[in-house]
């Protein structure tokens, strides 16, 4: 009788702890959403906030890095369930905690939770080439050429679509093997430059490109840097971005299917020799591909 009575203390004083309120609107503990991420992921690693709940959300907010989204939601085994990929730049972040906040709405009443993901240092190879001149220092008459294609690179980077049409583990492009890492740091001709924002497949010139992922393609372009590119849409925020190739298979506004073939593999651009280059934007951060294809959904939770 006594074991009863103190489980029932414990339990109420329970629901008066969890309880809170949100811009004046009170959150009722019985009516759970339960939020699951990594507590630690390294620096230019992609990872998965997942929010379920047993009721229908009417809205939900996620803010990161100086970016608020709305992941789409889906239905599994009775609850309601939004997942949504996160990310850093190996260029850009510093390890240290990085805050994110999420924001939900369910039967009239507002959820919000602080939370922060702990990013550590990884240690990244070093690699220096020779390259002609131009390669590294391109030319004047090029410097608008290049401005004006990271102005609308930038611009697909940071492609929103409120469908999320990607899974994982993601599909492989090419089946040749990585010929150079996410984070290398590269110094050309001597000079340090910025870190590899992505990974290097090997593939003879010719080899058939493929859609990591269903989508639709926004971009389609020859770029100074990148040579012959495409940009594809995922949804939710994920894009991805093959560069260097021969040909194009596809067109802008095209919807593309996990698997299809995009374009051909090259060396156009800046390129030592024929080779895929991947990168993957995740809200505009360029993460590390490999995690996406070696793991699921449930391994980027955690």
């Amino acid at each position: 009788m006594l074991r009863i009575k103190a489980c029932t203390v414990v339990l109420f004083t329970f629901l008066i702890i969890t309880a809170v309120t949100v811009a004046g609107t009170r959150v009722n503990a019985t009516e759970p959403m339960v939020l699951a991420h990594p507590e630690r992921v390294g620096i230019g690693q992609p990872f998965l906030v997942r929010l379920t709940s047993d009721q229908a959300f009417d809205r939900i907010l996620i803010h990161w890095m100086d970016q608020e989204f709305a992941p789409s939601v889906s239905q599994w085994n009775g609850h309601h369930v939004a997942i949504a990929m996160l990310g850093t730049d190996v260029l850009t972040i510093k390890p240290g905690r990085q805050k994110f906040i999420v924001r939900a709405w369910a039967g009239g009443k507002e959820t919000v939770l602080h939370r922060s993901v702990k990013i550590i240092g990884r240690t990244y190879p070093r690699q220096e080439l020779s390259l002609p001149s131009k390669m590294v220092t391109p030319p004047t008459v090029e410097l608008e050429r290049i401005k004006a294609e990271r102005a609308r690179t930038q611009k697909a980077k940071k492609t929103w679509s409120d469908q999320r049409l990607w899974r994982l583990p993601f599909h492989r492009p090419v089946e040749g093997s990585f010929t150079s890492v996410y984070g290398l740091q590269r110094v050309l001709n001597g000079t340090p430059k910025n870190p590899h924002q992505g990974v290097d497949f090997r593939a003879p010139v010719g080899t058939a490109v493929e859609a990591v992922a269903e989508g639709r393609v926004i971009l389609v372009e020859s770029h100074y840097y990148a040579g012959n590119s495409i940009y594809i849409d995922h949804g939710n925020g994920v894009i991805s971005l093959y560069f260097h190739l021969s040909d194009f298979d596809v067109s802008p506004g095209d919807i593309v299917k996990r698997g299809q073939v995009i374009g051909r593999a090259g060396s156009t651009g800046r390129a030592t020799g024929p080779h895929l280059h991947l990168s993957i934007s995740v809200q505009g951060q360029l993460v590390d591909p490999v995690p996406l294809f070696e793991k699921t959904s449930d391994q980027l939770l955690r």
